[in-house]
C-alpha cells in the first residue's frame, strides 16, 4: 500500500467577531457595575484604602465604646487611616489592670483616668489625656416612677417642659431618705399610676466594682450623706461607705450594662431606676424619633439636684494612640456624629460645651434637658479614699495598679 497519502487538513479556530452593535449592549451591561462600585467607594472614603496604610489602634475601653463602635465612626476613622480594636471592660477594670501592648485607653470618667496617669507617671511613662465629650450621670426611670415621686415632693418636672416632659429634677436629699427610711414603691402610691411594685425604693447601678457610673453615683450618695461635703480622711471615708452601704446594694449590685437592661423591652419590671449617662437616654431619643417621628415619652430622665458631671478622657500611650486622640477631639465630622450620638461636645480651645445638642435636638422635636445653676455640684473624695470606699461597698478586691 502507498505510503504518500496526503495529510488531512488542521483544524481551523474559527473566530466570531461580534457586530458593532452587540458590543455596545455588552458594555452598556456591564459597565454599571464596576462605576457603581467606584463611585460607593469613593462615597465612603475607602477608594484608597488599598494604596494607604491603615493603622490598627488597640484600645481599652468602657462605656464610651458606644462612640467608636458607631458605623459612621468606623467610617470617618478609617477615612484618616485608622481602626479601633477594642478590649471591653468597666472603667475600674481598665485602670487596675495591665495596659501593656494597648495604643489608647478610655474609662468612662476621671478617677480611673488618674488611677492611669498616676500610675505612668511614676513609671516616668507620661500619658497624654484627650477629653472631646462629656456626659453627666443621671437616674433614668419610667414616667410612672417619676409621677410617683412627684406627687412624693420628691421630684419636679423641669420648667416649660409640657405635660409630658422628658425631664425632671430629683431631690437626693428626699430620694434617699426614703430608701433609708425603707419605703417601697407601694408604700409612695405608685398604684395610683397604673403599676404595682413591692421593691424597695433605690436607684441601681452597673457593677461598682467596674463601673464608672457606679463608682460616681457612690461619689454623689456619699457627699449628699457627709451634708455636702467629702471626707477628709481614711477613717471617715471608711465609717461613710459603710453607713451608706445600703442605699447603693440593698437589691444586690447587678452587673449587667445598666442602660442596656433600661432600653429593653423587660427594663420596666428589672430595674424601675437605673444609674446610666445622659448621652446614652438622648442617643435613644434621636433614634427613636428617626424610626416613629416622636419622642419616646415612656422613658424619663431624673437629673439629681446634686450633680456630677463625669469628664470621660482618652488616655494616649503611644504615638498612634495620640494621632488618635488629637482627631477625636479636633475633627469636626467626629465631634458633629458624637453630639449625633447625644454627648455634649466641648467647644474648640475651651473646656465648656456649647449650644450645638440643643440646637440639634430641637430640630427633630425632641426636648432638651435643662441644668439650673442653682444646682449644687458635687465634689468627690480624694482618689485613694474614694478607691477605699469603692472597695468596701462592693467588697472588691483592692486595685492593684497598671502595668
Amino acid at each position: 500500500m502507498s505510503a504518500n497519502r496526503p495529510a488531512p487538513p488542521e483544524p481551523r479556530l474559527a473566530v466570531t467577531r461580534p457586530t458593532r452593535g452587540r458590543l455596545r449592549r455588552a458594555l452598556a451591561v456591564a459597565l454599571p457595575v464596576p462605576v457603581v462600585g467606584l463611585v460607593l467607594l469613593m462615597a465612603s472614603g475607602h477608594l484608597m484604602l488599598p494604596l494607604q496604610n491603615v493603622v490598627t489602634i488597640e484600645a481599652k475601653m468602657a462605656s464610651k465604646r458606644d462612640f467608636f463602635e458607631d458605623p459612621e465612626v468606623e467610617r470617618l476613622l478609617l477615612k484618616h487611616g485608622f481602626r479601633v480594636h477594642i478590649t471591653s471592660m468597666g472603667s475600674r477594670e481598665i485602670a487596675n489592670q495591665d495596659i501593656k501592648g494597648y495604643d489608647v485607653v478610655f474609662p468612662s470618667g476621671q478617677p480611673a483616668a488618674d488611677l492611669i496617669t498616676r500610675e505612668r507617671a511614676a513609671a516616668d511613662r507620661p500619658a497624654t489625656t484627650y477629653r472631646p465629650f462629656v456626659s453627666p450621670i443621671v437616674l433614668a426611670t419610667y414616667r410612672e416612677y417619676a409621677d410617683a415621686l412627684r406627687e412624693k415632693g420628691v421630684a419636679e418636672r423641669q420648667p416649660r417642659s409640657g405635660d409630658e416632659p422628658l425631664y425632671y429634677t430629683l431631690d437626693m436629699g428626699k430620694f434617699l431618705d426614703l430608701t433609708k427610711a425603707g419605703q417601697r414603691w407601694d408604700d409612695i402610691g405608685i398604684s395610683r399610676q397604673g403599676v404595682r411594685n413591692g421593691n424597695k425604693i433605690l436607684a441601681q447601678s452597673s457593677d461598682i466594682c467596674e463601673a464608672n457610673s457606679a463608682g460616681t453615683y457612690l461619689g454623689l450618695v456619699a457627699f449628699v450623706e457627709y451634708e455636702n461635703d467629702a471626707p477628709d480622711t481614711e477613717p471617715e471615708a471608711e465609717k461613710l461607705a459603710r453607713r451608706i452601704k445600703p442605699l447603693l446594694v440593698e437589691q444586690g449590685l447587678p452587673s449587667s450594662e445598666k442602660a442596656e437592661t433600661y432600653l429593653s423591652a423587660d427594663g420596666k419590671g428589672i430595674s424601675p431606676i437605673a444609674v446610666i449617662y445622659e448621652h446614652q437616654f438622648l442617643a435613644h431619643q434621636i433614634r427613636y424619633e428617626a424610626e416613629h417621628g416622636t419622642p419616646d415619652t415612656e422613658r424619663v430622665l431624673l437629673y439629681p439636684s446634686t450633680r456630677f458631671v463625669t469628664e470621660p478622657q482618652l488616655v494616649a500611650l503611644t504615638r498612634d494612640g495620640d494621632r488618635l486622640g488629637d482627631l477625636v477631639a479636633t475633627d469636626p465630622e467626629l465631634q458633629t456624629r458624637a453630639m449625633e450620638l447625644g454627648f455634649r461636645v466641648r467647644e474648640s480651645g475651651s473646656d465648656a460645651t456649647g449650644d450645638q445638642l440643643a440646637d440639634f435636638l430641637g430640630e427633630r422635636s425632641i426636648p432638651a434637658p435643662v441644668t439650673s445653676a442653682d444646682d449644687t455640684k458635687a465634689v468627690l473624695p480624694r482618689l485613694p479614699l474614694l478607691e477605699r470606699m469603692i472597695q468596701i461597698v462592693g467588697d472588691c478586691p483592692p486595685s492593684e495598679g497598671t502595668q
